[in-house]
């Protein structure tokens, strides 16, 4: 009896040794030299861009090409700084050189394209592409943002398309494009294949932001694919490169948050994110760890300092989907985000704006309304957690449980791209 519960007692402390191993991914000794970084290189690196051509500019005012110069800087700033003032004067001084060149310059089309893109105004981008194409100019490079666009407005066939014509495996540019697309279709293993093919063409060469760009996406595709070690670690090596990659930082805080279920220390890791950029959805990632707190004053005050920020038009429909989810909560503004959905799916026909639509329905008590999107534009276009999330609540309404319970089974495997507060709502379904 002694020998059987010494065994026992053995296994137990190793059972429990190997859920406190697994329990803990990040190491704050690892990750804390990036929370206190006094200075920002690649800051100043692109206000001394801009500077300086900002100053050739008012010398020589005939030389309209520095206005792409400027707006490149612009770019780069607001890719720092979250700051949307940035972003838009980039569009105006790009508006400006299209205009000069009467539209016919391919380069500058594919500029204000990409501007576009990161305002989610992908029709308008599209438009400018097709010019560009027509154009002739570098047509890979066109036909690589046409992918781009594509792959955003969900139209599958037409990123195909392109994809054919740009196929070559030795390329980065096509290897990650193809990674893309194999994530929209749902082929999540080839995606993390084909972009880690794509960071060792690049990880000898000097272009430090392409590589922190290929470690960041490999680090959110390992979190998908439910490889919290290599994620965590890909986030590590893209803030070697540059300490001051909040988007790396904030994948280390969900890790910490939504997998260690550790709020306090992920609340400090956002803290000092906010130190480097003005992202609007840090409030609602900090209202979602208030949740789980059970701070529910906290929570609320997060979301007002969201719909604050947000409340610049400069945003346009760049925080739609954000701002859909949270009106919805709402019956004073459920119509509103009725609305808002509506435009979504206009502009951009994709699962994720169906979802939107559906939801808002499905909160507004239009079950019947909500069920027929969710089965014809969602449940067949999309492997995406959150979305599948909607439709089981949706399906279950309606009395589909059958079909909810299989959809169900599978979403249990993604409690931590869904957050412990989704998580436990999964657990009552």
């Amino acid at each position: 009896m002694k020998t059987t519960s010494f065994i026992t007692l053995l296994l137990l402390i190793v059972v429990s040794c190997s859920k406190k191993t697994q329990q803990q991914i990040t190491d704050p000794k690892e990750y804390a030299t990036y929370l206190n970084v006094t200075e920002n290189i690649s800051l100043e690196n692109a206000q001394k861009e801009l500077e300086f051509w900002s100053v050739k500019l008012a010398a020589t005012p005939n030389q309209y090409p520095y206005l792409q110069k400027i707006a490149a800087a612009n770019t780069q700033l607001f890719s720092i700084t979250g700051n949307i003032h940035y972003l838009k004067d980039a569009e105006n001084n790009l508006l400006i050189v299209n205009e000069k060149t009467n539209y016919d310059n391919a380069a500058y089309l594919r500029s204000l394209a990409r501007n576009y893109v990161s305002q989610h105004r992908f029709k308008e981008a599209l438009n400018l592409l097709l010019k560009a194409e027509k154009n002739g100019e570098n047509l890979q490079s066109t036909e690589f943002q046409l992918i781009d666009v594509y792959l955003e407005l969900g139209n599958i066939k037409k990123a195909e398309h392109y994809l054919s014509k740009v196929k070559n495996f030795e390329s980065f540019e096509y290897l990650i494009r193809i990674s893309k697309f194999s994530d929209a279709i749902g082929n999540l293993e080839s995606a993390i294949n084909y972009l880690e093919k794509a960071l060792k063409k690049i990880e000898n060469s000097n272009k430090p932001e392409l590589l922190e760009w290929a470690h960041t996406n490999l680090g959110d595709y390992y979190g998908h694919a439910g490889r919290l070690q290599d994620s965590y670690q890909s986030y590590l090596k893209a803030l070697e490169i540059n300490p001051n990659n909040s988007y790396a930082k904030k994948g280390i805080a969900w890790i910490v948050f939504s997998h260690e279920k550790n709020p306090a220390k992920s609340l400090a890791i956002l803290a000092a994110i906010q130190q480097e950029t003005m992202a609007p959805d840090l409030h609602l990632l900090k209202a979602e760890i208030a949740e789980y707190s059970g701070n529910f004053a906290e929570k609320e005050q997060q979301i007002k300092q969201y719909f604050t920020a947000v409340n610049n038009q400069k945003y346009g429909v760049m925080y739609a989907k954000y701002n859909v989810l949270l009106l919805v909560e709402d019956k004073a503004t459920i119509k509103e985000a009725i609305e808002i959905a509506k435009s979504e799916v206009k502009e951009r026909p994709t699962a994720q704006s169906y979802d939107l639509l559906a939801w808002a329905y499905f909160k507004n008590g239009d079950v019947k309304k909500a069920l027929s999107i969710i089965e014809k534009q969602v449940i067949p276009h999309t492997f995406e957690p959150e979305l599948l999330f909607h439709a089981v609540q949706i399906l279950k309404a309606n009395n589909q449980t059958q079909e909810a319970n299989l959809i169900l089974a599978d979403l249990k495997e993604s409690s931590f791209e869904l957050g412990p507060n989704t998580a436990k709502i999964l657990t009552k379904l």
